[in-house]
């Protein structure tokens, strides 16, 4: 589409930003947007005084209960700029475009009752300002570089914004969630494609694996168990500050700088102890210590609200030893030589030995995270395991490989290749899944578009001075 349309990538879209620093929030890119050069097509919307304000120099259109500033047209480059995004064929009139079907689907999923809690939007500007903060070493330094005279004010526009790309992401995943394809339309979407123009899929191989860990000695995770409750006794017996503590000690990368600060929902993607704990005290109250699989934690509340809650934690990795290292090396080593000898298949094994839950009693076998399938394209996976299994064939098992899991601890594993497929055309039957996916976002794509033309034509739409000579993909202007 001619004014950047919204773009369906895999099983989701990317919903490009179109409001005031909306890209540079999503990424939390703090830039000197003064050191930015414009495109003369831009420089003429921009007008920016000398204190670096930018000017509301005009409405450029108005969709439903939403208002296009001509200043939000030139943010947005900026933005775009300051990402590194190309830019080069970018116009007014592309951007406009974008911004007008942003605002469209915010308004709609307004009209379609679609909601979103003010908790949610509030939570994600916290972690947006706790970010910026992070970027550039205070909030002061924040609120000069976007020229806001206060953390309100400011708070204020990031909820607005976040509010109504929020309502447009969930407008737009309305319409394509009740978007199927049958194996007939599948059918009839292949056998359009033109032969000489039919997709060709590279190498794909499908993995199985062993992992085996060092053990953690039980006087080690004892050690850590005991310095978290030291802890946590001088927090609540002698009110010591747990953001400080959090802040020398606490092994989580992520919250460590914040004073070990999360905020979290029930909905979020934590695992199921640090849940429980989290929604388990009140206000100000410390938890004893808990494990999780990244180690031991001490968390307190700073603030329940609603169904959300905000929260500090401590994280503490106990370590393996030399001594648990060279067993588990030994054991690999083992089990290694006994698969090249035929003494056991690679599925006996994994079952029998591998410390990684999530793939033992598949035999080991990995599940591409991307397709949701077992295939992998060689020329797409992570170059690490490109690097191990690129000159495996099928059935060979490779070396055994030092690695790391998400806490850092060592670990041994071990791959094979199950199953190899070459690079080839596009087949029918053998790549079914490929082109059921292609098929569905085509048909997404039309089910978007579709949907725009239609809300186009019944939304009120005024498109204003410049904008109204631009050759936007919809009826925009109503000509």
């Amino acid at each position: 589409m001619n004014n950047l349309k919204y773009t369906i990538k895999k099983l989701g879209f990317l919903l490009l930003a179109g409001t005031f620093c909306n890209s540079a929030f999503a990424q939390v890119i703090v830039t000197d947007s003064t050191a930015i050069q414009e495109s003369p097509q831009i420089a003429a919307v921009a007008n920016a005084s000398e204190s670096g304000r930018f000017k509301v120099d005009g409405v450029a259109a108005v969709v439903g209960d939403y208002v296009v500033l001509e200043s939000d047209i030139s943010k947005m480059y900026i933005d775009l700029q300051s990402q590194g995004a190309s830019i080069k064929d970018v116009t007014t009139c592309n951007l406009a475009g974008q911004i007008m079907e942003n605002k469209l689907y915010a308004h709609h999923a307004i009209q379609d009752s679609i909601l979103v809690a003010d908790a949610e939007i509030s939570a994600q500007v916290d972690q947006q300002l706790s970010y910026m903060t992070q970027q550039v070493g205070s909030l002061e330094k924040v609120l000069e570089f976007y020229k806001k005279e206060n953390e309100a004010e400011f708070r204020k526009e990031l909820f607005d914004i976040n509010r109504e790309n929020m309502l447009a992401s969930k407008m737009q995943q309305k319409i394509v969630d009740a978007v199927e394809v049958t194996p007939e339309e599948v059918r009839t979407f292949f056998t359009n494609i033109a032969a000489e123009d039919r997709p060709r899929f590279g190498t794909e191989v499908e993995l199985a694996q062993i992992v085996v860990k060092p053990e953690i000695p039980q006087a080690e995770k004892q050690k850590i168990i005991d310095r978290l409750k030291e802890m946590r006794a001088d927090v609540v017996e002698n009110g010591a500050s747990f953001n400080t503590k959090a802040v020398l000690y606490s092994q989580d990368p992520g919250s460590k700088s914040s004073g070990g600060k999360i905020t979290l929902s029930r909905q979020d993607p934590f695992v199921k102890e640090f849940k429980d704990a989290a929604f388990s005290l009140q206000e100000g109250e410390v938890s004893q210590p808990f494990e999780t699989i990244y180690g031991y934690h001490i968390l307190t509340v700073d603030k329940i609200r609603g169904q959300q809650v905000d929260v500090r934690h401590i994280l503490l990795i106990p370590d393996v030893t030399e001594e648990t290292k060279k067993v588990a090396r030994e054991k690999i080593d083992n089990v290694r030589e006994k698969l090249v000898d035929n003494e056991l298949t690679f599925e006996e094994a994994a079952k029998a030995v591998s410390d990684e839950k999530e793939t033992r009693q598949s035999g080991g076998q990995l599940v591409n995270p991307t397709t949701g399938d077992s295939r992998f394209e060689l020329t797409k996976i992570d170059p690490e395991l490109y690097g191990q299994v690129s000159n495996l064939e099928e059935g060979q098992i490779s070396n055994v490989l030092t690695g790391q899991d998400d806490t850092g601890r060592p670990i041994y594993k071990i791959l094979t290749v199950t199953k190899k497929y070459e690079e080839h055309e596009a087949d029918y039957a053998r790549d079914y899944n490929k082109i059921k996916e292609l098929a569905l976002r085509d048909k997404q794509l039309k089910a978007i578009e579709e949907w725009q033309n239609e809300k186009i034509e019944s939304t009120y739409v005024k498109v204003n001075g410049e904008y109204r000579d631009c050759a936007f993909s919809g009826n925009w202007v109503k000509k």
